[in-house]
């Protein structure tokens, strides 16, 4: 049955990335952990499909309170009508100069996540480039596989992941979808959205964990359906408050 087989791959991957990506989730853990201990901001930014994994760890509950996601109007889901505009705006050059410009207050130091599973349209090179620019740090979540496979569709010829401090592989395949159906000419389904998720999931455990060990009291969301839950929330933003730009 492929419902059973996609549960299979999925694991099989998720298990490949927590083994081979490992020290490089360490390593990102470690650069944002030191941004934060010395006053810095965290930023993370996707197009369509690749903004949901990013809003995974956005303002919820267990999730760090200085995940400041960059919303792209447009492109912070699949929301737009049609649908297909999606893939020309993410295409249109200029677009995510604008976006870092007008929605990211950069400073050097602040670090920038970028989940990009081809890695060659020109609003996530864009916003890799102007992060470069303004002293940022970049970590990329992208598919290696596919992007390496595939050219730029920005005119500066760069990919995210030749822009990236720290590069992350999701594992996908090139195209994205995984797997195949008997009979039918085109594989289905996709790992990079749920792998991309576990990957920053797992930064993120590892980023509050480094804050703990060095004596900062990372500031996390408690779920406000708990007793508590707001009065506390309020106090960590307020504490806070001078790196969180999404209030």
């Amino acid at each position: 049955m492929l419902a059973q087989k996609y549960f299979a791959h999925l694991q099989s991957v998720l298990e490949e990335v927590a083994r081979a990506q490992m020290p490089l989730i360490q390593e990102a853990a470690h650069l944002i952990a030191e941004a934060i201990a010395a006053g810095n901001s965290l930023f993370v930014f996707g197009c369509s499909h690749s903004a949901l994994p990013a809003q995974e760890i956005f303002y919820r509950a267990g999730g760090l309170m200085l995940v400041n996601a960059v919303f792209a109007p447009g492109l912070e889901a699949v929301a737009v009508r049609p649908p297909t505009l999606t893939s020309a705006m993410e295409q249109l050059e200029g677009y995510g100069l604008a976006t870092f410009r007008e929605r990211v207050p950069a400073r050097a130091g602040d670090v920038m996540i970028i989940v990009s599973v081809s890695g060659r349209n020109a609003v996530p090179v864009e916003m890799a480039l102007a992060a470069k620019e303004a002293g940022m740090k970049v970590i990329a979540i992208t598919s290696l596989a596919y992007s390496k496979a595939v050219s730029s569709r920005h005119s500066s010829g760069k990919r995210v992941f030749e822009l990236a401090d720290i590069v992350l592989d999701n594992g996908s395949p090139v195209g994205d979808a995984c797997l195949e159906v008997p009979g039918f000419a085109q594989r289905i389904c996709s790992t990079s959205g749920v792998v991309a998720g576990a990957i920053l999931h797992a930064i993120i455990a590892q980023v509050v964990e480094n804050l703990a060990q060095a004596g900062i009291t990372p500031p996390v969301y408690m779920s406000a359906n708990l007793e508590g839950g707001m009065e506390h929330n309020r106090r960590m933003l307020a504490q806070y408050a001078d790196r969180i730009f999404y209030l």
